[in-house]
C-alpha cells in the first residue's frame, strides 16, 4: 500500500508571487509620490538569529523597491536613545513602516517601545490600536505572521468557514491575532497552550491545525485528524550529530505528512509569508499616505 504525503503549503513560491505584484505597484505608486516606501527596521544587540531575520528582510525589501532605513544599536542602547528614534522615524516623511526586531536585550521594555510607533507605521500589527481594530474586524494593519497564513490558506482555496480551527500557542504575535483572524473568517477557534490538558484530544478534532508553540517536533501524527490541513509556524534551530545547525517546525514533518492533507514545510512555509506581509504592509502603508494626499 502506499503512504500518503501531504501536499505542501508552499509560502516561499507564494511569497516570490507576492513580490512581483507588490513590484508592480510600487513602481506605479512611486511615479506619484516621488518617492520609493521605505521601511525603518531597528535592531539592539548581536542576536545571530536576529541579525539573519534583519539581513532577508533587507534582500526582500531591495528586491521589491522599498527603500531600507536600518539602524543597529548596541546592546547596551537605553530606552531614552530608542525612544528619540523612533519618535523621529514616526516624523519621518520618507518612512512608511517601523519596526523593532524582537528579542530585545532584557534591560529594554519591549511592549513600551512597541507603543511608541505610530499606529499607521507599525507594520508588524502589534500596537493596540491595529490589534484593537483586529478584534472589532475594522481595516488596519495585521499581524504580519497569522497574516501570512491566512493568506497561505487562501492561495490555496483551503476552505474555512464552519471548520474546527485549533490554534497551539497563545502569544500576541501569533496565537491571539491568529484566532481572530480565524474567527473572522467563520471558522470555529479553540485555542490550546501549554498548560492545556488533554491536548491531543483537542488537536484531533481540528480541521485547521495551527502550531505556534516553539517546541520542536511537538506534534505527531497521532495527534492530527486524518485530511487536516496542517500549518507549522514553529522555527526551532537544534544541532545535528555533524555540529551544524538546522532549522526544525514545532511538528513531526515526517510522521504528519501522513495523515494530513496539507502541511507546511519548515523551512519555506510561514516565514516566507511573515516576510512577504510586512513588506505588503508597508505598501499598504504607502498606498494610505498617497490617497490622504489626493
Amino acid at each position: 500500500m502506499e503512504t500518503k504525503t501531504a501536499k505542501l503549503l508552499d509560502g516561499k513560491a507564494y511569497s516570490l508571487k507576492i513580490y512581483e505584484q507588490l513590484t508592480i505597484a510600487i513602481a506605479v505608486l512611486q511615479s506619484i509620490v516621488g518617492r520609493p516606501p521605505g521601511l525603518a527596521v531597528l535592531m539592539v544587540g548581536d542576536n545571530p538569529a536576529s541579525a539573519a531575520y534583519v539581513r532577508n528582510k533587507e534582500r526582500a525589501c531591495k528586491s521589491v523597491g522599498i527603500a531600507s532605513f536600518n539602524r543597529h544599536f548596541p546592546a547596551e542602547t537605553s530606552f531614552t536613545e530608542l525612544e528619540e528614534v523612533i519618535h523621529s522615524l514616526n516624523s519621518d516623511e520618507r518612512v512608511d513602516g517601523i519596526l523593532v526586531q524582537l528579542p530585545l536585550p532584557a534591560h529594554l521594555d519591549s511592549v513600551a517601545l512597541l507603543h511608541l510607533i505610530a499606529p499607521d507605521k507599525d507594520v508588524d500589527g502589534l500596537h493596540p490600536l491595529n490589534l484593537g481594530r483586529l478584534m472589532r474586524g475594522e481595516p488596519g494593519l495585521r499581524s504580519c505572521t497569522p497574516a501570512g497564513v491566512m493568506r497561505l490558506l487562501q492561495e490555496y482555496s483551503i476552505p474555512l468557514e464552519g471548520k474546527q480551527a485549533v490554534v497551539l500557542g497563545r502569544s500576541i504575535l501569533v496565537g491571539k491575532p491568529m484566532s481572530m483572524m480565524l474567527l473572522e473568517a467563520n471558522a470555529t477557534v479553540t485555542m490550546a497552550h501549554s498548560r492545556t490538558q488533554n491536548l491531543p484530544d483537542i488537536t484531533r478534532n481540528a480541521d485547521i491545525l495551527i502550531a505556534a508553540v516553539g517546541i520542536p517536533e511537538l506534534i505527531t501524527a497521532e495527534m492530527v485528524k486524518k485530511g487536516a490541513v496542517v500549518v507549522d509556524v514553529g522555527i526551532n534551530r537544534i544541532n545535528s550529530e555533524n555540529g551544524k545547525s538546522r532549522l526544525i517546525g514545532d511538528v513531526n514533518f515526517d510522521q504528519v505528512a501522513t495523515v494530513a492533507d496539507f502541511l507546511t514545510p519548515v523551512p519555506g512555509g510561514i516565514g516566507p509569508m511573515t516576510v512577504a506581509m510586512l513588506l505588503e504592509n508597508t505598501v499598504n502603508s504607502y498606498q494610505s499616505t498617497v490617497n490622504s494626499e489626493q
